[in-house]
């Protein structure tokens, strides 16, 4: 498919009807209870996740997101009584995850603000305790929605991670349509969670359980984990009429060198267990493809892989194994152990997959990129499967049912 082709697919071809029912708004009691489509050679059959090992050919290597959600609402109340909501959705000074979680005094964030109207320029107070108390103050509104805050505190004792954990609310997608409650503290949580920073689950690992994991192990599956924080750019839809003019979010990655070795030696055996380690995976792709042009020039601590690089880069002989050697020569010149990226990548219809061989993913919302990302995988067979779904009473979204994807 030409670049003018890709450009000019409309949204249309992502919409189907999905009624309100069909949206699981709660967890199963049991994770790996949910229901599990499977689609091979084009053929469905329907089954229980907690069987899923059934339908994975031996030696594959699954490939998992171990993001962690973090509590990344803070309501502060005005002295009229009026609430504004704080949605913490990234950092920026300091802009790593991991020092901005770790901040004892003040930091910023790019943050989404509910009732921002009623925010004039005054500093927002929250009494945490006693003696802590949590000052808000909006520095900038930003193209696109968003603005820049400044977070201080005069407890040193709490960093920035105790504070959202403690005192922050889990952000629930909005389609939901509810508060988060204690149970999602646990639920909306994959059991190998590891690395705070997301504001969205990767739903596709919430099935998993200890039990599902030994039988992955007895069948000589291998696993290993990557980070992708998941930005609130997953929740929004594609409102414009083509592709072409949808910008997409940027979300930031890290993987092991460890990882890359795997996926290097699996090449053919690769499933991702979710979109968001599909998008991760398909961007070393590019990754490797930056390296080869500009291996003596400077190359960013975090490298970028834009929207649109698979559809204008001349990659015709350029095989994803040499793509995977660029990156650990890369690693081991600069004497790294973990890759940082970041990938604005959007997977449409005449995208080439490099890596991935299969998935492992829930249903999505109509008109999404994680719903076009399927498409492109699957091929115009995905209506098949969602019409089936419909039909046969699986549970959609966040806490719905799942699907394993082997075109």
């Amino acid at each position: 498919m030409n670049n003018k082709k890709i450009f000019n697919i409309s949204t249309e071809i992502l919409d189907y009807y999905l009624p309100n029912c069909y949206i699981a708004r709660n967890p199963l009691i049991k994770r790996d209870d949910s229901k599990l489509l499977v689609y091979k050679d084009s053929c469905i059959e329907e089954s229980i996740f907690n069987c899923i090992s059934n339908f994975i050919p031996e030696n594959t290597f699954l490939v998992f997101n171990n993001t962690q959600v973090v509590q990344s609402r803070l309501l502060f109340r005005k002295n009229t009584g009026t609430i504004i909501e704080i949605f913490c959705i990234e950092p920026k000074h300091p802009s790593d995850y991991i020092l901005s979680f770790k901040q004892r005094n003040s930091c910023i964030w790019f943050c989404l603000i509910g009732n921002a109207k009623r925010w004039k320029n005054d500093i927002l107070s929250y009494c945490l305790n006693t003696t802590t108390i949590l000052t808000a103050k909006k520095l900038k509104q930003l193209s696109g929605g968003g603005y820049l805050v400044q977070f201080v505190w005069n407890n040193p004792n709490l960093t920035f991670a105790n504070i959202l954990e403690y005192y922050g609310h889990l952000p629930l997608p909005p389609y939901l349509k509810r508060q988060a409650e204690e149970q999602d503290k646990k639920k909306y949580q994959t059991i190998y969670a590891k690395n705070k920073g997301s504001v969205a689950a990767p739903t596709a690992g919430l099935h998993f359980t200890n039990d599902v994991f030994c039988s992955l192990k007895k069948k000589n599956i291998l696993i290993d984990y990557l980070t992708l924080h998941i930005g609130w750019g997953t929740f929004q839809s594609i409102k414009s009429e083509t592709i072409t003019n949808h910008k997409m979010h940027v979300e930031y990655f890290f993987i092991k060198k460890q990882t890359i070795e795997y996926l290097l030696r699996k090449m053919g055996q690769i499933f991702a267990v979710g979109t968001t380690s599909a998008r991760a995976i398909e961007s070393l792709y590019y990754i490797g493809l930056i390296l080869n042009k500009k291996f003596n020039v400077y190359v960013d601590e975090i490298i970028y892989v834009s929207q649109w690089m698979p559809y204008f880069v001349n990659n015709t002989y350029f095989s994803p194994e040499q793509a995977l050697k660029n990156i650990l020569e890369y690693m081991n010149k600069k004497k790294i152990n973990v890759l940082k990226g970041a990938t604005q990548l959007l997977i449409t219809a005449g995208y080439k997959f490099k890596i991935m061989n299969g998935i492992i993913t829930n249903f999505h919302q109509p008109r999404s990129t994680l719903l076009l990302l399927i498409a492109a995988f699957i091929g115009v067979e995905w209506r098949k499967i969602y019409y089936y779904a419909l039909h046969n009473n699986f549970r959609f979204l966040s806490y719905g049912d799942c699907s394993l994807l082997i075109p």
